[in-house]
């Protein structure tokens, strides 16, 4: 008689299990690798993951197999010792030949969990990795191709749906209950092999964004569940066992579940309802029909919502671009419009009146929000970056060379979507692309700015304000402005730059004191020459009244001076008759010097007449008595030298013979001896 042993066929179903899913792997690995599908490179590990479980499942079989092969054995020794035979024994004795069921108990109490657990930690790593590695850019695949993966998806989805339905199918008798795991991950490999296949078909049609979902949902689900075989690892320890009870292993994934086997949901939802209610609400005809009509509601369901893809809500502020299969056809204004659904026809949306800001020197941290007050000596910002600056001095320019200052800039810039077509299909990133122009174009301006605080000096090249430290601030943030504005005009990038704050310029922290050393100098050498305007101001309103016409009164002298140069006499007695007309006029004291100037020439020109006048009657004098004109004279002379001097007179005939003796010494101050102080007693 024949004795069919279950386990040898569940054993053969996983061999054939295991083979497949290794011509899955080395197919997925290979042709996603050559063809550089990333999202078939990824599904390869997830079938490996597969392929683990079902090596699992093939030697847990094997040893079913063995064990049931030593039931039999000891079925027939114990008929032989019923019998009689020579080979009767004991129970003891066959209890030591139950070897391989001692073996399975082993396995399946100690070697099973731990597979589950490396299975886990395998999916776990490889899914971090895989996301890090390849999924966040770091290998920039692009799929050649992809027609004929889809074909290929195609296939091996098909045979995976196949086989997983006969294993799980299998799976409903109790001695083949592990072949469920085994049928879960084999139509995991089948739904994403098909969602592959669907994917890369409209990655043909230049639709890719199904392979990037896919990009990160398989790594996802990798991580997902390796986690959920930790967890049922971890519960199996403290679930309790019942004799004769299929334990489900811990790899059993009860998410690969929901997919495998969606009936088991509605058993479970009904027991639970029966159980919440009291009654059998599962028998009612109502959950009966609903059980039977669950499909189609879903169907209809799923149609509901694909055909509401057929109309579009353009909110107020927005605007919108309809992409018939990716070519754009027209464009829509706020408001209810209807279209062709998903795919054919692609709706776009973008806030076109609201105000949008990128920030251009510096990145903002959440800490950086609180800040109210901005100094130079404290960083502003989580990063802020240097600029150039021209610094023009003297020596620069007779040397040619062109010293430069590093200042940080902190310039917030504010913008809308003008045209919205240049915004979406002229640039792949246009916001990026507005940013790189900000940052070029305020280091080209900064480049030929400056930093002094005054920019006056400018303004006989054109009067540039260009000083992004002092007054120039505003025009250099005007400037500013409109080149960004024409550059983004130029690379019709479809966007209007609303405000530009050049609010922040600043020098680095390290260097804010020796900078503000220099601005102290300026601002002195500023005083310096205000304060020199002012006395020159003062100084000219005093002499002419008014600097007005303290310039007009200069500007007629150095034309009369020119004129006299020149030798032009007929302009020359013109100028003279303005110059003394402008001088009568001028007031101040320029005025009063002119009056004195007068009254000081008449003076003289009278004492001059006057010492004329006498020296013609001393003329006529002398020529009446010499004599006595020299005598008068010699006596004037003496008497004007002898004026201050102590004089004697002593009379004496010729022949007197009396000799006087006069004591022309100065004779000094009185002692303090000789003077009567009034102490002596007067005489009694």
């Amino acid at each position: 008689m024949q004795i069919n042993l279950s386990p040898r066929r569940a054993k053969t179903v996983s061999v054939g299990a295991f083979c497949l899913s290794l011509f899955f792997f080395i197919f997925t690995l290979v042709f996603g690798a050559y063809t550089q599908v990333l999202a078939m490179y990824l599904l390869s590990w997830q079938v490996l993951a597969g392929l683990l479980v079902w090596t699992v499942l093939i030697v847990q079989f094997y040893q079913r197999t063995l064990a049931e092969q030593e039931k039999l054995d000891m079925s027939q020794l114990s008929r032989s010792d019923q019998q009689g035979t020579i080979f009767s024994g004991g129970s003891d004795r066959l209890a030591l030949m139950a070897v391989a069921q001692k073996r399975l108990k082993f396995m399946e109490k100690w070697i099973v969990p731990i597979a589950a657990i490396l299975i886990a930690i395998y999916q776990i790593i490889i899914g971090l990795v895989l996301f890090k590695y390849k999924v966040l850019g770091l290998m920039d695949w692009n799929s050649k191709n992809p027609l004929l993966g889809a074909v290929l998806m195609v296939a091996i989805s098909f045979v995976a749906f196949l086989y997983s339905r006969y294993a799980t199918g299998m799976s409903a008798q109790t001695e083949w209950k592990p072949l469920r795991a085994g049928g879960g991950y084999m139509m995991a490999t089948a739904v994403f092999g098909f969602a592959l296949a669907v994917s890369l078909a409209l990655a043909q049609f230049k639709h890719p964004q199904g392979l990037t979902v896919l990009n990160y949902l398989i790594p996802g689900l990798l991580v997902v569940l390796g986690v959920e075989i930790l967890l049922n690892a971890v519960l199996d320890i403290y679930r309790p066992r019942i004799a004769g009870q299929y334990g489900r292993a811990a790899y059993d994934s009860r998410i690969l579940g929901l997919i495998n086997e969606p009936g088991g949901i509605l058993h479970t939802v009904a027991h639970t309802i029966d159980y919440q209610f009291g009654f059998k609400v599962s028998q009612t005809w109502f959950y009966r029909l609903l059980e039977k009509a669950v499909l189609p509601l879903i169907l209809f369901a799923a149609l509901t919502l694909y055909l509401m893809s057929s109309f579009v809500v353009v909110g107020p502020g927005q605007a919108a671009v309809v992409e018939y299969y990716g070519s754009p056809v027209r464009d829509l204004k706020p408001g209810l419009h209807p279209k062709w659904p998903w795919p054919i026809e692609k709706v776009y949306v973008y806030q076109t009146d609201l105000i949008q800001q990128i920030t251009i020197g510096y990145k903002e941290g959440e800490q950086d929000k609180q800040k109210k007050a901005f100094l130079w000596g404290e960083k502003h910002y989580e990063e802020e970056y240097n600029l150039l600056v021209a610094v023009q001095t003297e020596t620069s320019r007779d040397k040619g060379a062109v010293p430069v200052s590093v200042v940080q800039a902190n310039v917030p810039i504010q913008y809308r979507i003008r045209d919205l077509r240049q915004f979406m299909y002229r640039h792949k990133e246009a916001r990026l692309l507005l940013e790189a122009i900000c940052y070029r174009e305020l280091t080209r301006f900064a480049v030929s700015a400056k930093v002094e605080t005054d920019d006056r000096d400018g303004a006989g090249q054109g009067g540039e304000q260009k000083s992004l430290l002092g007054a120039g601030r505003m025009e250099a943030s005007h400037q500013l402005h409109q080149c960004i504005q024409e550059a983004a005009d130029k690379a019709e990038l479809g966007v209007e730059i609303v405000l530009l704050g050049l609010q922040g310029v600043h020098p680095p922290p390290e260097v804010a004191r020796e900078y503000e050393e220099v601005v102290a100098s300026v601002q002195q050498k500023q005083a310096t020459v205000l304060s020199a305007q002012a006395d020159k101001n003062r100084i000219l309103t005093e002499l002419g009244g008014s600097v007005a016409d303290a310039d007009a009164l200069y500007d007629l002298a150095m034309q009369f001076e020119r004129s006299k140069t020149l030798g032009d006499e007929q302009k020359t007695q013109q100028l003279r008759q303005d110059l003394q007309a402008a001088l009568a006029a001028v007031q101040g004291k320029v005025f009063s010097a002119l009056r004195l100037a007068e009254s000081d020439a008449f003076e003289r020109a009278n004492l001059a007449k006057g010492e004329g006048l006498r020296f013609a009657g001393q003329v006529q004098g002398y020529r009446a008595s010499p004599e006595i004109y020299k005598k008068l004279q010699r006596l004037l002379m003496l008497e004007d030298a002898l004026e201050n001097a102590r004089k004697y007179v002593v009379v004496a005939e010729p022949e007197d013979a009396q000799v006087f003796i006069v004591d022309l010494q100065e004779k000094l101050a009185t002692s303090l001896y000789d003077l009567d102080l009034g102490l002596e007693e007067p005489a009694k």
